[in-house]
């Protein structure tokens, strides 16, 4: 597992292009028969990606956590962006389709992926710690609470599925779903907001040879990243999160901190960035 830390507000102003895209991007992250990890210092989230072929993958006992296993003091969110996969925890069984997510609470020692008969799973998680057991619940992408959001004169006509939140799977701090796009609208979170409270990782998938330009920073100094299929970006609490892509895509969003409340943020009006 990597250990990923993060420079100040100040200290990103002043960073090139390849500085900028080391600390505040995540990238190779689905190799095949490969569970990758990184452990950052943004609400101590672990961001990773399981690709399962012919064996199984476990999640990995690792000294960064400091535990005798993964999810002693932890929680995990785990979505399938890929073909139809299994991920069991103990003796359970549990068979993810395409963007299904399952939720699994902290205590639980052994979790592994597996492939399923048809095509490449691939399992995009994200853990927070934890300071109370919440029950593993899966989720369907047709069980998913959905809103619709954005105009399409503004090019952000949208569709939010929520699948770890309030009124969803129940977590300790852990809030994750994903985003999808109409065809002909790119734009997400515009207006951007930051969240003083929390933290927000984004991973961009089913770009295919598109791209996103991310926007970040502080709102008085944005900066800006290339993002390409299934690449990860860390938000940190002062920074926005917002991009445009050069075709239709879907970012999982994920965030963990002092609440779950989904709209708590604080704005950046479009006239006061720079």
């Amino acid at each position: 597992m990597k250990l990923h830390y993060f420079p100040s507000p100040t200290e990103a102003n002043t960073l090139g292009t390849e500085q900028l895209r080391e600390q505040f991007m995540l990238t190779g992250l689905f190799q095949p028969g490969q569970v990758t990890a990184h452990y950052t210092d943004l609400d101590r989230m672990i961001v990773g990606a399981a690709v399962p072929t012919s064996a199984p993958l476990a999640l990995p006992n690792a000294k960064e956590t400091g535990t005798g296993f993964f999810l002693e003091r932890r929680e995990i969110g785990i979505l399938n962006i890929g073909a139809p996969g299994v991920v069991r925890v103990g003796a359970a069984r549990h068979a993810l389709g395409t963007l299904d997510c399952l939720y699994i609470g902290l205590g639980e020692r052994e979790v592994t992926f597996e492939n399923g008969g048809a095509g490449q799973a691939q399992f995009y998680f994200i853990s927070t710690p934890a300071h109370a057991k919440h029950p593993t619940v899966l989720a369907t992408r047709a069980q998913a609470e959905v809103q619709e959001l954005g105009e399409a004169a503004l090019a952000n006509r949208r569709r939010i599925c929520r699948y770890i939140h309030l009124n969803g799977i129940k977590s300790c701090q852990l809030v994750m779903g994903f985003t999808e796009f109409e065809s002909g609208s790119v734009w997400n979170t515009m207006p951007p907001h930051t969240h003083s409270r929390r933290t927000e990782v984004y991973m961009y998938f089913d770009l295919g040879s598109q791209m996103v330009v991310h926007l970040m920073g502080q709102p008085q100094a944005t900066r800006h990243l290339i993002v390409r299929d299934r690449e990860v970006v860390l938000s940190p609490a002062w920074s926005i999160h917002a991009g445009v892509g050069t075709g239709n895509y879907r970012f999982c969003w994920a965030m963990g901190g002092d609440n779950q409340v989904f709209h708590d943020m604080d704005p950046a009006p479009i006239n006061e960035l720079r």
